[in-house]
């Protein structure tokens, strides 16, 4: 199973340059809000999926008054250690190497170390619109299956293209639409064998989501986790012909399964507008251990687990079974962020967990970190 022992970030967001090793499997992360808990964790992430979690630029990561950032991190699987490094140029070009070698395809490093974080201000995934969830599902479809994110990608270039040729269509007053037949085609292609991955794998992840929140919870709710999609109901090639019309006048792809969803409901009515705080993190967190715990099926290991401030959006009980759950029964790296150090030594001493403590001041100086 993966480990990471070390890790140096150098102009990278609030670090100018730090470097911190990693000797125990729990990493408890403290210290003041703004001295950069969350940048370490984001700094992890970027080394197992190329970017970051938190923004989708990476303009966003470069310290402040520098051109550029870089992130080095040493892995160790099973006696193997692989060097990975993330570098943005002042240029704005981002390389990504392992052991020395440059990636041609980011999208290859994907899955190597994988990763699963549980961010509470994410809270999105749960309340917001359909594309919150269509991207928490990619990213996990992502890391299990290369095959699948290079269909998603081919897709989501081939709608750009497709909705791009809509406007030049109505804009030019094109009368040839023998180029929107061959985006169809390629979109129809691509997108059944995305359709068909979901439906296999949702069946498998909804009632395993379903399963962690109620042993978060603390009690059984009546929750429902379903899979929303228009090519239940009809061809994928038959929609986009009954919704050319539409998709003329509104210059973009109205049909597909860039529209799929996640639906979520509690006694027959949409959860986020009947939850409280609590039941919606408690999701929030059990579609996050589902994740956790299919890659570890999949992978025939336990990823690297990232928990950023849940001390903060949980009450007691429901931390105590979510701490449960990711320290005790399994082997996996875990790093956990707090602002106040005595409470995850509390949660730490209670479990009986073996772990290691870094406290990050003002200065970013860590302790037990490397000098």
């Amino acid at each position: 199973m993966p480990r990471l022992k070390e890790i140096s970030l150098t102009q990278f967001k609030n670090y100018a340059q730090n470097s911190f090793r990693f000797g125990k499997r729990i990493v408890g992360i403290c210290g003041n809000n703004g001295v950069g808990k969350t940048n370490l964790l984001d700094a992890i992430y970027y080394l197992c999926f190329t970017k970051s979690y938190f923004s989708r630029s990476d303009q966003s990561g470069v310290h402040r008054g520098a051109a550029g950032f870089r992130i080095d991190g040493l892995f160790d699987q099973d006696g193997e250690e692989t060097d990975v490094v993330c570098i943005l140029r002042p240029t704005g070009k981002k390389e990504f190497l392992a052991d020395g070698v440059p990636y041609e395809k980011f999208s290859q490093h994907i899955g190597r170390f994988p990763c699963v974080i549980i961010a509470p201000d994410d809270i999105q995934i749960i309340t917001g619109g359909s594309e919150e969830r269509r991207r928490f599902l990619d990213a996990l479809l992502s890391q299990l299956e290369p095959t699948y994110l290079q269909d998603l990608i081919e897709y989501n270039k081939v709608l750009q293209q497709r909705n791009g040729f809509l406007k030049a269509l109505t804009e030019r007053r094109l009368a040839d639409k023998g180029l929107l037949e061959v985006y169809d085609q390629q979109l129809v292609v691509r997108g059944n064998r995305l359709f068909d991955r979901r439906v296999v794998f949702l069946k498998e992840l909804l009632p395993l989501a379903g399963s962690f929140y109620s042993r978060i919870a603390g009690a059984e709710e009546p929750l429902t986790l379903a899979y929303d999609s228009q090519l239940f109901h009809h061809p994928f090639c038959e929609l986009l012909r009954q919704g050319l019309e539409k998709d003329l006048y509104l210059q973009r792809t109205g049909s597909g399964i860039h529209r799929d969803d996640i639906d979520i409901s509690f006694a027959g009515v949409p959860f986020k507008t009947m939850a409280s705080q609590g039941q919606r993190k408690s999701l929030l967190f059990a579609l996050r251990l589902a994740e956790y715990e299919i890659l570890k099926r999949e992978k025939g290991f336990p990823p690297i687990l990232l928990l950023d401030d849940v001390f903060e959006k949980l009450d007691e009980q429901r931390m105590h079974n979510l701490l449960d759950r990711v320290c005790l029964q399994d082997d996996g790296q875990l790093f956990i962020t707090d602002t106040h150090p005595e409470r995850i030594s509390r949660e730490m001493e209670r479990i009986a967990a073996d772990w290691q403590l870094i406290i990050l001041g003002t200065d970013v100086l860590p302790i037990g970190g490397i000098p």
